[in-house]
């Protein structure tokens, strides 16, 4: 009898009844051997499709970092490393407290007096106990005058000085950096519209080769009009290095590390008009300038030093209580010490603190006209920016724009000679350049306004 194994639809293999149960065998291992490596192969094909999905992910380009100019003078704040190490000088000044805190120590005081040790045989109980003497005792420093108080006044108000010195430093920080960040944003758009006059030139260039090859206009009118392409092609150079170092420039206030190096800054130069009255501006500044405040905390602390210079003039009294064993007597003794001033009463120290408390108020007045002078100074450049601003926007912008536009227009139908496009287009270019540079001004005066009064909250 003979068996069939069929395999296909179309294939058949007859097999003999003694091989059958061998080529079930070979068949059932055939089966193994495919399921294997098909498996192999489906794991190798999810291994390299991770593999290739990594790589696409890490291949991607990153997303850049933006950032305002709130955010940009909140990481200066955090991460400025002389901002920072100016404020270790408050923890400085509060570990002075501390030590300014601190009472005098005890002392501990023994001796041995009469111990027979170059005669051995004589070193027994008896001689110890009747000639040798051994005294042990403690003696303490008591403070007069309120010294430790007075310490602790002029250490506290050195340390609230120190802190209104800090505050300061952030102030005059949020005012830099927020030059800086206008003068990215200067940059930035210094950069657009250098790419964007180049682009409106080039078409100019191309309409005029045309003109030159169909013989609309001479070759040397053709070749003035490429070689000033030259300039658009510089400003455009110039103004990305101009905006690569002032980013620069801002993360170095900021911190390099806490922002990456292809971060990019939110914002544009705009024109937002504040009333501002300088009255309010002198009152407020007056009462929130940080370095103001400094100095009249430091005549303040003045007063505290004065206050413990005199009090050092008081000497200290020393007491000392001894215990004493001689002659087989245990006895207690008693002492006090206290210096006579006779001749150094801290007379030159008092008198330096004194003249230090007259330093300190006219430092404070000093410092209140320097305010007024400030907030008067940034209230004129204000002011003066916003009406150059105006002017611009006030119609000479528009002027230059449909002057350059007409000029080119005319220009390109014959029209109008070279020069005269030229002209207008060097114009339009010097125009739209002061207008940027202007709102660049005004924004700048906004924030000196805000670092002469010490807030950046104004109505």
């Amino acid at each position: 009898m003979v068996n069939a194994l069929r395999l296909t639809g179309a294939l058949s293999i007859r097999i003999r009844p003694g091989m059958k149960g061998l080529v079930a065998g070979w068949l059932e291992k055939a089966r193994w051997h495919v399921s294997r490596l098909l498996a192999i192969a489906a794991a190798g094909a999810v291994i390299l499709w991770a593999c290739a999905y990594a790589s696409g992910q890490q291949n991607a380009p990153q997303p850049t970092a933006r950032i305002d100019l709130n955010q940009a003078i909140q990481l200066a704040f955090a991460h400025n490393h002389a901002l920072l190490a100016a404020e270790t000088l408050i923890e400085q000044s509060r570990a002075q407290e501390i030590t300014a805190s601190l009472r005098p120590n005890p002392v501990f005081l023994t001796d041995a007096l009469f111990i027979p040790l170059f005669n051995p045989s004589s070193l027994n109980g008896t001689v110890l106990n009747n000639i040798s003497e051994f005294d042990a005792g403690v003696s303490y420093t008591i403070e007069r005058g309120h010294k430790r108080q007075a310490r602790v006044r002029a250490a506290r108000d050195q340390t609230t000085v120190t802190e209104t010195t800090i505050k300061d430093n952030e102030r005059t920080l949020a005012y830099t950096v927020a030059q800086q960040f206008i003068q990215v944003l200067l940059a930035k758009s210094t950069l657009q519209f250098a790419r964007r006059d180049l682009a409106s030139f080039q078409n100019t260039v191309n309409i005029s080769q045309a003109q030159y090859k169909a013989g609309g206009i001479s070759e040397g009118d053709f070749l003035k009009t490429k070689l000033q392409l030259l300039q658009f092609q510089t400003d455009v150079s110039a103004a990305q290095v101009v905006l690569v170092q002032a980013k620069a420039g801002l993360r170095n206030l900021t911190g390099y590390d806490a922002i990456p190096a292809n971060y990019d800054v939110v914002g544009s130069l705009a024109y937002q008009p504040l009333s501002l009255s300088l009255l309010d501006l002198e009152a407020k500044a007056l009462q929130l300038r940080p370095d103001l405040l400094a100095a009249k905390q430091a005549v303040t602390a003045a007063d505290s030093q004065y206050a413990l210079a005199r009090a050092d003039g008081k000497r200290d009294l020393t007491t000392q209580l001894n215990y004493t064993h001689v002659s087989a007597l245990n006895s207690a003794s008693a002492f006090a010490s206290i210096e006579i001033p006779i001749f150094d009463r801290n007379q030159g120290e008092i008198a330096r603190t004194h003249y230090a408390i007259t330093q300190s108020e006219e430092a404070e007045q000093a410092a209140s006209d320097q305010v007024l002078t400030d907030v008067k100074t940034a209230f004129a450049a204000f002011h003066t920016s916003s009406q150059v601003v105006k002017l611009y926007e006030s119609g000479y912008l528009n002027e230059a724009r449909q002057s350059r536009d007409i000029s080119q227009y005319a220009y390109r139908r014959g029209a109008a000679s070279l020069l005269d496009f030229l002209d207008a287009e060097r114009s339009y270019r010097s125009t739209e350049l002061a207008y940027r540079q202007a709102l660049a001004a005004y924004m700048t005066a906004v924030e000196q306004v805000y670092d002469a009064v010490g807030t950046r909250t104004l109505p």
